[in-house]
């Protein structure tokens, strides 16, 4: 490998970086589209809905395979197959002229093209950079991912606004056409294994597994019952899947995934700091982005502009990370990173009302996006610190397969945990303000419905009875969501603490 591209070319960070940004990007930014997309393509909302899950989800399953895929085709020319894969796929969702074409060019095509580049990118920089640079790619290609999924609703809002969503996509295709053309500043790799050591089985039992667990998890707030016994079937074939390679390895064959790197604790810990730091990342701004766009009626472009603070406070904060990382170490660092998001938490708490304006949220999701950039911006670093080279692709998958779990499960998990503390909520609230209406289905009715169009209701006055209930609900069920994304990130505080120095 060239020395000077090693020590000093930024370009393989910048290709590479590009493509985390596209690729979580996918999943954000047609969010605020959904109403143009249904008229564009004469469907309903529930049909995006579904094609948008199916991206998702097709991306986890495939993670596994395309992990293993690194070693037998080698890195480099791996990301550049996806790269192509993902440029004709972002191409035809552009031109789509009925939601099946959209289907095939965004969740099919875009969907398996996201899973063979993701886990390339950890290890390509993993490959290339070394030392303090190595900590400083590896943060900035973490941040790309956090900060993708927070600019999605405001790059979403400028398209639909002033052009159209088509554009998302051929910007997209932009960042693949420059990938492609500077793909010879990215270095090459050489296959480790050949095609002989693919565990067909393996893929097959991991691709099941994963996709009933994170199909169960997008059912949530459609089907509580169903979906909890399709993740729990989910996880027993994941576990036999663990079973399986473990099996495989014992006898001498390579395994799709060596079950072995779990003995490394750094990597199990940091496995899960990405998993739950990506969960209260992706729920939070879910949960912030509905409140601004159902209770505040902003348009996507003005959501965009509230929760650009967020986005601001992580890149600053993950920019600053490698640097201090090396006079306060990793994990002092993730671990502040947590508090200072905690803290975010708790100020966001207190702002949720029907009178909140936009300049209120700013404040606190400066400061959560703040912690979470030192969260996820060394994590990753952290959790491949003392891997063997060998075994890096393979590290490198389970923590994008994580992360892309972590995206998944936010806006699930936080809805549903929304949703609950609504409908409970407020039974309580009639019971406070309006008493003579406690066990009055038809006020209890009126109220959920009016909550449902967030004060626009006409015959509704300002000072009624029934706009104070509202108003008590909307801040205890955001505040609630608050309280709950704080704990997610107090369970990352009490992780990193687990975490250990890198070997010298």
């Amino acid at each position: 490998m060239n020395e000077t591209v090693k020590r000093h070319s930024w370009i393989p960070l910048i290709l590479v970086a590009c493509a985390s940004f596209i690729i979580t990007l996918d999943a954000t930014f047609m969010n605020v589209s959904i109403s143009k997309v249904v008229v564009d393509l004469h469907t309903d909302v529930s049909t995006i809905q579904l094609i948008m899950s199916f991206y998702t989800l097709i991306t986890a399953a495939f993670m596994l395979l395309s992990t293993k895929l690194q070693d037998i085709v080698g890195k480099k020319k791996l990301f550049i197959i996806g790269t192509i894969l993902y440029g004709v796929g972002t191409f035809t969702a552009a031109i789509s002229w009925n939601t099946g074409v959209l289907f095939i060019g965004w969740a099919l095509i875009e969907g398996i093209a996201g899973a063979l580049m993701t886990p390339a990118t950890v290890s390509l920089i993993s490959g290339i950079y070394h030392g303090e640079q190595r900590t400083f790619a590896l943060a900035i290609e973490s941040v790309m991912v956090s900060i993708s999924a927070a600019v999605g609703p405001l790059f979403g809002g400028v398209m639909t606004t002033f052009f159209s969503w088509r554009w998302g996509f051929a910007i997209e295709l932009i960042f693949v056409i420059f990938i492609l053309v500077m793909q010879s500043k990215i270095p090459d790799f050489e296959p480790t294994e050949s095609r002989k050591d693919l565990d067909i089985t393996g893929a097959i039992i991991s691709l099941i597994g994963l996709v009933l667990f994170v199909w169960g998890i997008l059912m949530l707030t459609k089907d509580t019952s169903t979906s909890i016994m399709v993740i729990v079937a989910g996880l027993i074939i994941l576990a036999a899947f663990a079973w399986f390679e473990s099996r495989r390895k014992s006898n001498g064959k390579v395994p799709l995934l060596d079950m072995g790197l779990f003995k490394d604790r750094n990597l199990r810990v940091g496995a899960i700091i990405r998993l739950i730091g990506c969960l209260a990342m992706g729920g939070a701004l879910f949960a912030v982005s509905l409140f601004l766009q159902s209770v505040m009626q902003l348009n996507a472009l003005n959501t965009g502009l509230t929760t650009l603070p967020m986005t601001i406070g992580l890149l600053i904060f993950a920019i600053a990370a490698p640097s201090l990382s090396t006079k306060v170490g990793h994990k002092k660092l993730i671990a502040l990173g947590s508090l200072i998001a905690i803290i975010g938490c708790v100020i966001l708490s207190f702002q949720f009302r029907l009178n909140t304006s936009m300049y209120d949220l700013m404040p606190g999701l400066f400061v959560l996006g703040a912690g979470l950039g030192f969260v996820m911006s060394l994590s990753t670093d952290i959790s491949l610190a003392n891997i063997p080279k060998e075994n890096e692709n393979n590290a490198s998958g389970v923590l994008t397969t994580t992360q892309t779990l972590g995206e998944s499960m936010g806006t699930a998990i936080i809805g549903v945990i929304l949703i609950l503390g609504v409908m409970g909520g407020l039974s309580t609230a009639i019971d406070m303000y309006a008493p003579d209406h406690s066990g009055d289905q038809q006020f209890f009715n009126d109220a959920a419905n009016y909550l449902q169009t967030a004060g626009t209701q006409d015959n509704v006055t300002q000072d009624s009875i029934l706009v104070k209930a509202v108003d008590t609900i909307i801040q205890e069920a955001m505040g609630f969501v608050m309280i709950v994304t704080a704990i997610l990130l107090a369970i990352v505080f009490i992780a990193t603490l687990r975490l250990q120095p890198r070997k010298q």
